[in-house]
This record gives C-alpha cells, sequence and structure tokens, in this order.
C-alpha cells in the first residue's frame, strides 16, 4: 500500500503512512522494535520489528486486553496512550500511561512472545508519557508528564527514582523542568538517554500539530537541565515534528524516528538521520544559518552493516509493510486488526477458510460508533479502495451488519433482517466530546429493501467498497498557529450484490477520531430488545485493499 523504501539505496518518509501514534523504538542486537499508542482499541500497543528501520511489520501487541474493567466499552481517547520500550540485562520493559488510571509496566524475555500482567507502578491520574532509564551506577528512574486534563496543569517534566526491576518507584517525584518558563510549553512526550556522560531528555513541545523537538541535558540527572531546539517543521511540508525515539545502528549511525499528524490519517511516522554537534543532537538536516535540523522526504538508507548481496536476501531483509487485505486462510485474525473495545473470544472464529462474526447484543439507543464489536483497521496509504466480501444467509432476525468507517464523523452501511426483509440503511455519525463527557449526534436513513430472491446465491452475498480519496488541501488554525497543506479526503461506501454494480454510494468529509485517526471495518450487532430469538452471524470471504496513490 505504501512502501518507504524506493529500492534504490534511500528511502521516503513517511516510512509508515498509517497512524503509529507516539512511536518509540530500540534497537537489540540487529534488530529494531517499536511501540505505538492504541488508546481504546484492543489487542493494544503494536509491536513491530524491522531490521533496517525503514521496513516494518506488526509482529506482536503488548496487551491482549487494557488491564481496567471499563475498557469493555469504548471509551474514546482514553486507555493506553504514548508508551516507551527499553532492553535491559536480558528484558525487554514497555512502561505505559492510562491517564485515569497510572502508570504501568510490564516485561519479557521475547517479545514475539507474550508479556507479562502489567503493574500499575503509580496509581492515580495525571500523568503521561513515562519512560524509564538505568544509570551505569545500577540506579534506575523514571521520568514522565502531565496531563492538564486530569491534572490541571501541564508542560512540566517529573523524575523519579524506581526500582531496578521496573516494578515500582521510591520515593516523591521531582520537577525537572518547567516548559512554561522557558518557552517549550506543551513539553511532553520524555525519552531519557545517556551519553558521554549528559543525561539527555529528547521531548517535542509546541503542540502535536504546530511543535518542535527539544532536547534537554545536564550532567546531573537530577538537573538543572539547559535545552535547545533540534528539529523544526522550516521549509518541510512534515508539521509537528512530533514526538519519538533515538535509535543508533551497529555502524554507529544515528537515527531518529517522530510522527506528523496529518488529520483523518492520523500520526503517521518519519525516520530522520541525527548527528552531534558540540554534544548536542541536530536532527534532519540543518540548512545555512541554523543550528536546528530539518526534516527530510527522501534520504540514503540507514548503514546497518550488511553487504549488498546480503541485503538482496528477501528472507532475512525484506522491503515490507504493515499487512491490510485478509483472506482469512490462516485462521487467525491478521496483526492489522483491532476492535473498538476489549473483545470477548466469543465474537469471531474461523470456519472454512472464512472469518465468522457472532452478533453482539446491544441497545438500539446505543450510537454506531460506541458499538463495542467493530472490528477495524488504521488507514494504509493517502488513498486507497478496499472491498470486502461478506455472506449474510447466517442472519437472524434483529441482526444488523455491515461496514463502517470510524472518526468523529462517522458512516455505516448496514444491513437490518427485520420480518424477514433485508433493509439496507445509510448511517451518518458526529462524535462531540465536551472534556470528558462525550455525546453524539446520529442521523439513520432506509434506502433500499431485499428480500431472499434479490441476492445472487443462497449465502446471501453482498460486498461493501471502502474508498479514501484526497480531495484537495486546506488551512488549519491550531490555537493562533496555522498547519498549511493539510490533506482533506473524502470518504466514500457502496454495497453491491454482485461485486461489479455499486450502488447507494454514501459519501462524507473525513475527520480524525478523538486523538487517532479514522479506521475502517466491520460488524455484526443484534438486538435482544426485538425478538426472542438469538443472534446469527456473517461470514467474510475476503478483504482486499488497493493503494490509489502512484
Amino acid at each position: 500500500m505504501w512502501l518507504a523504501d524506493l529500492n534504490n539505496g534511500n528511502y521516503r518518509n513517511p516510512i509508515l503512512y498509517c497512524d503509529y501514534s507516539d512511536p518509540d523504538a530500540i534497537r537489540v542486537g540487529e534488530d529494531y522494535f517499536m511501540i505505538s499508542s492504541s488508546f481504546c482499541n484492543s489487542p493494544a500497543m503494536p509491536l513491530l520489528h524491522s531490521k533496517d528501520l525503514v521496513n516494518w511489520k506488526v509482529v506482536n501487541y503488548i496487551l491482549d486486553k487494557i488491564p481496567e474493567f471499563r475498557y469493555r466499552n469504548p471509551m474514546h481517547g482514553c486507555g493506553v496512550w504514548a508508551p516507551s520500550i527499553r532492553y535491559h540485562e536480558g528484558t525487554y520493559y514497555v512502561c505505559f500511561p492510562m491517564p485515569d488510571e497510572g502508570i504501568y509496566m510490564t516485561t519479557t524475555k521475547d517479545p514475539f512472545g507474550k508479556w507479562s500482567e502489567p503493574v500499575n507502578i503509580r496509581p492515580g491520574a495525571g500523568w503521561i508519557d513515562p519512560c524509564p532509564f538505568w544509570d551505569d551506577d545500577g540506579k534506575a528512574y523514571l521520568v514522565a508528564g502531565v496531563a492538564k486534563s486530569r491534572i490541571g496543569y501541564k508542560s512540566v517534566l517529573n523524575i523519579v527514582e524506581m526500582r531496578p526491576d521496573g516494578m515500582g518507584l521510591i520515593g516523591d517525584e521531582i520537577k525537572i523542568f518547567d516548559g512554561n518558563l522557558n518557552n517549550q510549553v506543551t513539553i511532553e512526550g520524555p525519552k531519557m538517554y545517556k551519553r558521554n556522560g549528559w543525561y539527555y531528555i529528547f521531548a517535542p513541545a509546541g503542540g502535536v500539530k504546530t511543535g518542535w523537538q527539544t532536547v534537554l541535558r545536564s550532567k546531573n540527572v537530577y538537573g538543572p537541565y539547559e535545552y535547545k531546539v533540534v528539529l523544526r517543521q522550516g521549509d518541510s511540508p512534515v508539521n509537528g515534528p512530533h514526538q519519538g525515539a533515538w535509535v543508533d545502528t551497529v555502524t554507529g549511525q544515528d537515527w531518529f524516528l517522530h510522527f506528523q499528524d496529518v488529520y483523518a490519517a492520523g500520526r503517521i511516522v518519519h525516520l530522520q538521520p541525527m548527528h552531534w554537534e558540540n554534544d548536542w543532537p541536530i536532527i534532519g538536516v540543518n540548512k545555512t544559518g541554523n543550528d536546528y535540523g530539518e526534516p527530510v522526504m527522501e534520504y540514503k538508507k540507514p548503514d546497518i552493516g550488511k553487504s549488498v548481496e546480503e541485503l538482496a536476501c528477501a528472507d532475512k531483509y525484506p522491503v515490507c509493510e504493515p499487512d491490510t487485505s485478509d483472506d482469512f486462510a490462516d485462521g487467525k485474525l491478521g496483526m492489522q486488526w483491532q476492535w473498538n473495545a476489549n473483545y470477548d473470544e466469543s465474537w469471531y472464529e474461523f470456519r472454512d477458510n472464512r472469518l465468522k462474526l457472532n452478533a453482539v447484543n446491544t441497545t438500539p439507543l446505543r450510537p454506531i460508533g460506541d458499538y463495542r464489536n467493530l472490528l477495524l483497521q488504521k488507514w494504509p496509504a493517502p488513498e486507497f479502495t478496499c472491498v470486502t466480501k461478506m455472506n449474510l444467509s447466517g442472519m437472524n432476525e434483529a441482526d444488523m451488519a455491515g461496514y463502517i468507517s470510524l472518526g468523529m464523523l462517522y458512516s455505516s452501511i448496514a444491513v437490518l433482517k427485520k420480518d424477514g426483509k433485508y433493509i439496507v440503511k445509510h448511517i451518518k455519525g458526529n462524535q462531540k466530546f465536551d472534556c470528558d463527557a462525550a455525546y453524539t449526534e446520529e442521523e439513520i436513513k432506509d434506502i433500499a429493501v431485499f428480500s431472499d430472491k434479490d441476492f445472487f446465491d443462497e449465502e446471501k452475498t453482498v460486498y461493501f467498497k471502502y474508498t479514501v480519496k484526497c480531495v484537495g488541501y486546506e488551512e488549519h488554525d491550531e490555537m493562533g498557529l496555522m498547519v498549511k497543506g493539510a490533506p482533506k479526503e473524502e470518504i466514500t461506501i457502496e454495497m453491491s450484490l454482485d461485486g461489479i454494480n455499486y450502488l447507494n454510494a454514501l459519501t462524507i468529509p473525513s475527520k480524525a477520531g478523538r486523538w487517532v485517526g479514522v479506521k475502517n471495518g466491520v460488524f455484526i450487532m443484534h438486538n435482544a430488545d426485538e425478538t426472542e430469538e438469538k443472534g446469527g452471524y456473517v461470514t467474510l470471504d475476503y478483504v482486499k485493499y488497493e493503494n490509489l496513490t502512484l
């Protein structure tokens, strides 16, 4: 869908045109691992793997389910925020915040396997973006930011001593930097490192869509810290650029991964070269007269110490991207799928190389965007189309199944079985949030009615086509600062009975979800208030994506 590797020794940014928000990454030997936020979706916190920092695959999820009961229902914008990943003395650590619940730690010896049950090492609301750090003397620390929405103030970084095993904190936190006093408002997402006797904290400031990368340094872990802006948008089209991770190669090169918020598509990931001047990092390419870097759009791939002949081995060094299409032939959900909340194993199974989705009871008062069992994917490219083949023969009375595009503005074409008929519905919704109070405006229209004889086969097959197209670019005012050239996408959902003739198109403008990009996927629900009959099911033959961008 979107390949960053240009197959000529260079790569292009973004390396991932996909909503992998708040990335953090490490190198362990010849392997790179990256994690990202996932908010209320499950499984949570995708783990991506790469051999060269350019080509990535999702290989695991850190959490099978979010560790709090309330996430059995969608809690848009809550859940798992910006995590960090570290490797220390043979153990992988992932530390992640849930801004209403606390700071959690989970570990493993095998990142591709099962991770430990997370431990809440700092219960309570307010702290976000934690990063553990182990010093040369064996002591360990945790640096973190704060969320104004939970604690009443922002732009402050704290540090606290941590148990060496990562499973608890020692003493009280110490404020080490106040961005309100240093022209670094909204500083957050701290990542801590040590080099040449200096303690460094990489942290974005200025806001997600309009900010820059700041680096703090000190000879003492508790400060005082001086600071320097090391990466700005400059003349590049990369607004933000926001938080990420410093990684190196076995050959000694330094690189920086960060995200860019492109509105509807979410927070896409870029890779920047990095070098050092006077013990300060410079990220990107610094132009004459500037003491900071600007993002690059194309650059030479990282030198990972392999010959041309070695790199040509596709098994070890594949040119790849995260998966999108799925034919369900291997009897398991692909790594690209996430549910709208903590899932239940009874929601799905596999039958005859198909995905079988079982109807989940709901109330007719619940907006479709808050259905628990929406099975969703992230947008994988600037423009694309997706065709899903669904069979309705297993539906029972009062079942409703279909396709959804989920953002703040959402839309769905759904089929309701009622009185033996199949009623096609257009559903449009608008999610709104006032602080943490959420409400939805929803419009539902009946647009067609089918009977059994209208289908072309006994399985009552329907096809849904989902299309995303860029229809222009626009400016956005973000708290008095302008973001220029933001893509403006149009979303269309269509339905067909034969896979050729698509009718009843539903088109809406795009609008991102609450701190997440738009997602798309499938569902089936059952209204138990309408009938004593139990819910049925639908089956999916395939989901096929096609890139529309040259």
